[in-house]
């Protein structure tokens, strides 16, 4: 189905009128709602509220009971409750002094770390150079084929559980034509017996 000119003011006509996409659809013939939707959206005619969110705002609004604002209690002192008698000698009561200046607060990060700003925090020192020793092999694996020095004409068997230490591969002259040494393609590769 094509949009042809026609079909397109006959959706701008019934959009405009307030009709839902579905009945749209239906009168149109041929289109999904979805393809009216899309179509409308691509035209930029106005979009109009869903009326299933209405419906929940409103069953929401009446569902929820309303809460009563918490009623404040101010009371001016009575003159009962001051003292009668004032000493005449006595000073009236010193307002709390608010904290010195020369205090500075810090925030703590995640974990009570404190947060510093990049003029508090030192540059770092530089790392002292180092020095590359070539790695002393055990005697025991000293001799035998690891990762790093598989190429293409060495047996990639692997010889033990990669988690051990010991764990290396074969290292024998391959054969021709395959990752494995003549010895390790007949574990590999066996032909099926016949059934």
């Amino acid at each position: 189905m094509a949009w042809t000119d026609e079909r397109i003011d006959s959706l701008k006509k019934m959009w405009t009128k307030g009709m839902t996409a579905s009945q749209i659809a239906d009168e149109l013939g041929g289109v999904s709602r979805n393809a009216v939707i899309g179509k409308a959206h691509r035209l930029g005619l106005k979009s109009r509220p869903s009326p299933v969110k209405a419906k929940d705002k409103k069953a929401k609004a009446k569902s929820a009971p309303k809460k009563a604002p918490p009623k404040r209690k101010a009371q001016a002192p009575s003159r009962a409750a001051q003292p009668a008698t004032k000493s005449a000698g006595s000073a009236p009561p010193a307002p709390p002094s608010p904290a010195p200046s020369g205090t500075q607060y810090r925030s703590l990060g995640p974990g009570g770390f404190v947060r510093q700003s990049p003029a508090d925090q030192a540059p770092l020192p530089p790392a002292p150079p180092r020095r590359l020793v070539p790695q002393k092999l055990d005697p025991e694996i000293a001799d035998k084929t690891g990762l790093l020095d598989l190429t293409e004409r060495v047996c990639k068997w692997p010889m033990g559980h990669p988690g051990e230490s010991d764990f290396h591969f074969c290292g024998e002259a391959v054969n021709p034509g395959f990752p494995y040494c003549v010895e390790h393609c007949g574990r590999a590769y066996q032909a099926q017996l016949p059934r």
